[in-house]
């Protein structure tokens, strides 16, 4: 108690004392995001010492019989229905056939309990409709995420009343009410604190009644759903300049369910997302009356409505785009595999050329990686957490790699892919990608701020504690906080300097590992090694650059990187394992490893570099990398090997791809598939003509070299060939739109 009291007064107090000004100080809208969301695997990531065994200890994602049911049925016919041509160059928007299916359906009532007449599915479930749904058709699958992610439901079950929700709830799942959110505006978009729309605190008549209500004055816009909308959540500022509830004048950002057919509302216009034809438009209200009880919550959340916000997008955004960057990068991959196999120049398939392999081997890396992180998120949402950082994690990376799978995917098709057109199975996802990449949080400031802003505070085991003690207002309690905390993250620290030390310099051979196979344990061993390496870089910055970190989003975002390889490689590992140790499925994984070991090993050479500090940074290299970066990426062996598995059809490659849809019969990627199956099953015909020196297969037939049947069967995947390759065309008058049809390859 002596040495405690000594240490507090003599170490302790002026240690407080430069803490209170080099740590960062928090704004309300930081604590509610901070308080908003759960840690998970990325915390025990911050700790440096992972411990693996509660990673494979974690549920599998499974879906349950009724969701199996409503994949193979209700969401098979759905894409059925859809062609994204003529959605997006016809009708403008999906059919009214296709919106009453998706009502009839209950497809925008996969998040509702059954209680209120919703379906209730898993967060698993959700993805893999998602997931299905976009490889037939973007339009469609936006229609349906949103309404199941952020939005006018999800808050409702986690905040609304008991009115609410017995009232909306059963609205929803019945497609009675098309919801929307309203958040961003013209001058508010990522920073919420800007958000000119704003409430009064009045009161006025209301249905025959004098009532006490808000006076609201909005202009929203890229509102999802927002032309069609019947009921729109709000987000605003309230105030209360009367005092009619208390004394504050400022009572904060506030979200009220609104409909849409009140007076003062302007609703229906849209905007043309990169060409992409769901409904999305802009919306303005103009001294719109609302009694209290429209307030999500009642009155009991007013002011809190950012915390709302942040609690429900951590479960949206780890779900809705991430399914979609899971199906779009794994399209990519099988249809540029199978393009690839039947394509030839120079008399053999372009897939064999080592300029394509190298694209080839990184999509089917990007796919396995990304579906892996997919459905680990999942097991965490459905686990019950709310994954705030795991969540901003996913949405830019896996809308990253998504990017990067689809432009791949396009230089690989070449001309194919450039003629637009109703045979073009790539342009629309092409065409597509800013969308992913700007919403829900654009990519380049939740790279360079959130996910190591967040995550450090959420996920550190002692920062968060530190804060929050020297928050506290008594300052002797603050001093006795702050010195527990402190003399803890000493502790850590030192435990961590050790372990990167010894993990680092001995090439992570001395890392314990839990008990998997050996042809893994090293992968396990090195992300440790890099958890620890990451751990002490974090320390370090915080420690010489406290609160200024926050305004250095170049280290930031690196630091960010480094977390995130740790997470999406960890779901690689989870993936294999939950798999039950495909051995065909090692050449991504170690693709997947070689090529996340050097992108971290790259960015702590960039911090290290550009490190203020420069001291600091010296002795930290000396400890990660004395001798520098030492991962070179994936070899051109293993590079060869993740392309030859989308060449030729394989459980692997199916595995890639599982649960995707391609087509109904004569739709180009329905055309492709069989193509790739047929040049398969004639190979051995083509080396028979090949062997008696025929080109021309009629001669072949004459001359006893291929039956009837073998004739046939090449003739038949020739046209096929003929129709892959060839790509649509127009007469001028039908681009003038003189006329409503459009020309496929003859």
């Amino acid at each position: 108690m002596v040495f405690t009291t000594l240490r507090r007064n003599i170490l302790t107090r002026p240690i407080f004392r430069w803490a209170q000004k080099a740590l960062p100080s928090l704004s309300e809208t930081e604590k509610e995001a901070l308080d908003a969301g759960d840690v998970w695997w990325d915390a025990e990531l911050f700790t440096g010492n992972p411990d693996w065994q509660k990673l494979l200890d974690t549920p599998t994602a499974k879906l349950s019989k009724k969701e199996q049911e409503f994949l193979k049925g209700p969401v098979e016919e759905l894409c059925g229905m859809l062609d994204e041509w003529q959605i997006n160059h016809e009708l403008h928007g999906l059919s009214e056939g296709v919106w009453d299916f998706l009502r009839k359906n209950r497809f925008f009532a996969m998040i509702i309990p059954e209680a209120f007449g919703g379906l209730e599915f898993s967060a698993y479930a959700h993805s893999e409709v998602i997931r299905k749904i976009g490889s037939r058709s973007l339009v469609a699958a936006v229609t349906v995420m949103v309404p199941n992610s952020l939005g006018p439901g999800e808050l409702l079950i986690q905040f609304g009343t008991k009115e609410q929700q017995d009232y909306w709830l059963p609205r929803l799942a019945k497609g009675e009410e098309i919801p929307c959110f309203g958040l961003t505006s013209p001058k508010a978009g990522s920073d919420a604190a800007s958000m000119l729309d704003n409430g009064i605190i009045c009161k006025s008549t209301f249905k025959g009644k004098e009532v006490t209500g808000l006076r609201l004055n909005w202009h929203k816009r890229y509102i999802t759903l927002g032309p069609v909308a019947t009921v729109m959540g709000l987000a605003f500022k309230l105030f209360d300049p009367d005092h009619i509830l208390g004394d504050r004048d400022d009572l904060g950002i506030t979200v009220a369910l609104v409909p849409t057919e009140m007076k003062g509302i302007e609703i229906g216009r849209r905007h043309l997302p990169a060409g992409q034809m769901f409904q999305v438009g802009p919306n303005w209200g103009k001294d719109v009356f609302i009694p209290m009880d429209y307030i999500i919550g009642g009155e009991a959340q007013i002011g809190k409505g950012w915390k709302m916000l942040m609690t429900a997008l951590a479960a949206g955004r780890g779900v809705s785009l991430p399914s979609l960057s899971a199906s779009n990068t794994a399209f990519s991959a099988r249809t540029t595999g199978a393009y690839a196999r039947i394509r030839e120049q120079f008399g053999i398939p372009i897939g064999k050329f080592g300029g394509v392999q190298t694209l080839l081997g990184r999509m089917a890396a990007n796919a396995y990686l990304v579906d892996a992180a997919r459905k680990l998120t999942c097991a965490g949402l459905d686990e019950g957490y709310k994954l705030a950082v795991i969540s901003a994690i996913m949405k830019a990376h896996a809308t990253s790699r998504m990017r990067s799978s689809v432009i791949d995917a396009m230089d690989v098709h070449a001309g194919k892919a450039v003629i637009d057109g109703p045979s073009n199975y790539l342009s629309q996802l092409y065409k597509a990608l800013p969308v992913a990449i700007t919403v829900e949080g654009a990519n380049i400031l939740t790279r360079s701020m959130m996910i190591f802003g967040q995550g450090a505070i959420r996920c550190h085991p002692w920062l968060l504690k530190e804060m929050c003690a020297l928050e506290e207002k008594d300052k002797g309690k603050a001093l006795a906080d702050f010195d527990k905390v402190l003399w803890g993250h000493i502790g850590h620290g030192f435990k961590t300097l050790g372990r990167a030390w010894l993990w680092c310099w001995s090439k992570a051979l001395i890392v314990p590992a839990p008990s998997v196979p050996d042809k893994v344990r090293p992968y396990y061993k090195n992300l440790s090694r890099y958890a620890a390496a990451f751990a002490l870089l974090s320390d370090v910055a915080f420690l010489t650059l406290g609160g200024t970190l926050k305004r250095r989003e170049m280290l930031s975002g690196r630091l960010g990187d480094i977390l995130s390889e740790l997470y999406l490689l960890s779901a690689v590992l989870k993936r294999w394992e939950d798999d039950g140790h495909k051995e065909d499925d090692l050449p991504l994984v170690a693709y997947c490893m070689r090529d996340g070991f050097t992108k971290i090993e790259e960015r702590i050479a960039a911090i290290l570099r550009n490190f203020p500090s420069r001291p600091f940074a010296w002795f930290v290299q000396l400890i990660m990398q004395p001798f520098g970066p030492r991962h070179y990426g994936p070899s051109d062996a293993l590079i060869k090997a993740c392309a030859d598995l989308l060449l030729v059809p394989s459980e692997g490659r199916d595995r890639l791809s599982m649960g995707l849809y391609f087509g109904n019969e004569g739709d180009p990627v329905h055309t492709l598939e069989k193509a790739f199956e047929l040049i398969q099953e004639t190979k051995p015909l083509r080396e028979k003509m090949k062997k008696a020196n025929m080109d021309d297969i009629e001669e072949a037939r004459q001359n006893g070299v291929l039956t009837e049947n073998e004739t046939e069967k090449l003739k038949e995947t020739n046209e096929l060939i003929e129709k892959i390759i060839a790509v649509d065309d127009f007469a001028p008058e039908e681009l003038l739109g003189l006329k409503g049809t459009q020309h496929g390859p003859e």
